[in-house]
């Protein structure tokens, strides 16, 4: 027998926005309830590395929302427990030749100006911050404000301290609707009525928009991550090649990559990022594996003769502008998108949550949202990968 319930909010999506969702709704006081077909941090937060990153991001919307997800993350991991291992380590954004350093010194006025601390490092000086660098480097930045959190950890984490009522393990297979407004959703198991649902579903995002009647043109784009065995403090920061920033701005759909390097407290190093866009095609791809360790060697020569001990992907979830839906759907009342954040998720997340408790509850939003909007992209359908794996 179907269960009937009533929520301020249902949102769906158990990964990390969708667990800062329920964590500041529940904060202005509203009853929520999160539901998710898998498992918490099952889909893209569980395949991350847990990234709270201002250093990529240019001045913009996006940046913006990096910033106060970076203030609102220093807050959280005052009240969280130790588990989510947040750790400020800063990052370097290293440049092979003058010319990358000249076009990384024109990126970081702009996000100075935004409120971003960008320090230059000359060449000289990147063995100071560290000492197993290759040689031969142009120079760099390096931006305390970036750091680390373990990500299904935080999301597990937040989503407790929501006090949310949970729902796993339970797929949504409708959207309902009265008249045109969002009412609730069904589940084999049950249904939740709410005035108001989140769309935190992540890849999924554009199966939920579609199950609500709408349109919302969330792709899947894959990525791998290699995990050494583990090692001393081989690395400080979270270090990356200047090509980097343009791989996560490229709407390319082919395999790309860059060498993303960090350590753990637990000891292994994190080697990422490849990016390309596959549909769900959850194959290993030799090629990607193959690019991450000869370029993180190149960075890091120390971790040349290093055994790798296992590689993971997932997929992020793509939108075309590369920025965020966030807020209420004009087109089907009661309806709110918290997706697309491609590879930024686990950082935006708690800004996310924050204005979508104020769109919950009528409250001025902490950042316009009109960038964000999810009807910007029109009314077309998202095409064959949008769909559900």
């Amino acid at each position: 027998m179907l269960k009937r319930h009533s929520l301020d909010a249902v949102i769906i999506g158990a990964g990390v926005v969708g667990a800062a969702c329920a964590y500041y709704a529940a904060r202005a006081g509203l009853s929520v309830a999160v539901v998710d077909r898998g498992a918490v941090a099952g889909g893209t937060t569980g395949a991350g590395e847990g990234n709270l990153l201002v250093s990529d991001k240019e001045a913009g919307p996006e940046l913006d929302l990096a910033l106060l997800s970076t203030r609102l993350w220093t807050e959280l991991a005052e009240v969280l427990p130790p588990e989510i291992e947040y750790e400020p380590k800063g990052g370097l954004v290293v440049a092979p030749d003058e010319a990358t350093v000249k076009a990384l010194h024109a990126f970081a006025e702009g996000q100075r100006a935004a409120g971003v601390d960008a320090v230059e490092v000359p060449a000289h000086a990147l063995h100071d911050l560290e000492p197993h660098l290759a040689p031969g480097l142009a120079g760099g930045f390096h931006y305390p404000q970036d750091a680390q959190v373990q990500p299904a950890q935080a999301a597990a984490r937040l989503l407790a301290a929501s006090g949310a009522e949970t729902y796993l393990g339970e797929e949504v297979t409708e959207v309902l609707r009265d008249r045109g407004a969002v009412r609730g959703i069904r589940t084999p198991r049950r249904e939740l009525l709410a005035p108001a649902v989140v769309n935190a579903a992540g890849t999924w995002g554009g199966h939920i928009a579609r199950l609500a009647g709408t349109e919302l043109p969330v792709l899947p784009r894959r990525g791998f991550v290699l995990v050494t065995e583990p090692l001393p403090s081989v690395v400080r920061h979270k270090v990356y090649a200047a090509d980097y920033i343009a791989d996560v701005a490229s709407g390319s759909a082919a395999l790309q990559s860059s060498a993303v390097v960090e350590g753990t407290p637990a000891g292994p190093v994190l080697i990422g990022a490849t990016r390309e866009r596959v549909g769900f095609d959850r194959s290993l791809s030799t090629e990607a594996l193959r690019r991450l360790a000869s370029q993180a060697a190149a960075l890091f020569p120390v971790l040349g003769g290093v055994r790798v001990l296992r590689t993971y992907h997932g997929f992020r979830p793509y939108l075309p502008d590369h920025l965020p839906a966030i807020g209420p759907d004009p087109r089907r009342p009661g309806l709110l998108h918290a997706c697309g954040h491609e590879g930024a998720g686990i950082g935006l997340a708690p800004a996310t949550g924050l204005l979508i408790a104020a769109a919950l509850t009528g409250a001025a939003p902490a950042l316009p949202l009109h960038p964000f909007r999810p009807d910007r992209f029109g009314a077309g359908p998202a095409g064959p990968e949008g769909g559900p794996a």
